[in-house]
């Protein structure tokens, strides 16, 4: 693997990116999330970056201005596009064999590349897509919401319980909290909850893309779960990874993760 970092410019302040070069002629920009550095959270976009150059397709990263050996105030993921842009433009010219990009992201990264219209990029996979009003950033560099799940994840998650008899025998026997049960119960019969200027604005993003769009989406995510509620869940560009946290940090969720983006990448 023959990895490289390196420093570029987004017409006014030094960023720091890493290329994980490979022959193919088509590349991943992976822009990262919350306050996260380009390694992402646990190492793992460094680990995904490395299978995916292994497997011969170019891999770009970087840190956004603020963050991690870039330069710069970190203005948020809602003004991440001239960062995106100039990582784009950078990769590109390292790369000149590459006649198309996917442009990939998890949590608020997903929305930036959303709310960029794609950025310049060929095609798209959107984890997690952050939808709430507000900041996304936590000192982990992990997406972080006080928000409850939503109610059809809460209810999806009793209706699991009552079909294993172990649970079943658990309430009838006493041990189960009552007063969590029916406070679960007041949640899931909440109605949705209401759609996000966020998630709208992001809708209108990528109204006008030509390019193909595929959402992922970690099943035991909140925030995957709040995108879905939000979103719909019948939009058949949804792919969900069962039982996956926000990060892939299971072992299933990363080599899921990693047939995905190659599948993107071989289309």
């Amino acid at each position: 693997m023959n990895r490289l970092p390196l420093t570029f410019d987004n017409g006014a302040t030094r960023l720091a990116g890493t290329l994980d070069a490979a022959p193919g002629s088509t590349g991943l920009l992976l822009v990262t999330g919350g306050n996260e550095i380009r390694a992402g959270a646990f190492s793992g976009q460094a680990l995904l970056s490395a299978r995916i150059a292994q497997a011969g397709y170019p891999v770009f990263r970087f840190d956004r201005s603020g963050t991690g050996d870039s330069d710069g105030a970190n203005a948020g993921f809602e003004a991440s596009k001239a960062d995106i842009e100039a990582a784009l433009a950078t990769f590109r010219a390292m790369c000149p064999a590459i006649t198309r990009v996917i442009g990939f992201g998890n949590c608020d990264a997903a929305s930036a590349l959303m709310l960029a219209g794609g950025a310049g990029c060929e095609a798209l996979l959107l984890s997690n897509p952050w939808t709430i009003d507000g900041k996304a950033e936590s000192g982990t560099g992990e997406c972080e919401t006080a928000e409850a799940p939503p109610p059809e994840a809460i209810r999806a998650r009793y209706l699991e319980k009552l079909r294993n008899p172990r649970e079943v025998l658990r309430l009838l026997r006493g041990g189960v909290d009552l007063r969590k049960l029916f406070g679960g119960l007041k949640q899931a019969a909440r109605a949705a909850p209401p759609p996000s200027s966020l998630a709208e604005a992001m809708r209108l993003g990528i109204d006008n893309f030509a390019g193909e769009v595929t959402f992922l989406v970690a099943t035991a995510d909140r925030t995957g779960q709040l995108f879905e509620s939000r979103w719909g869940k019948d939009d058949p560009r949804i792919r969900r990874c069962e039982g996956a946290s926000h990060a892939y940090v299971e072992p299933h969720a990363r080599d899921w993760l990693f047939t995905q983006v190659l599948e993107a990448l071989k289309r």
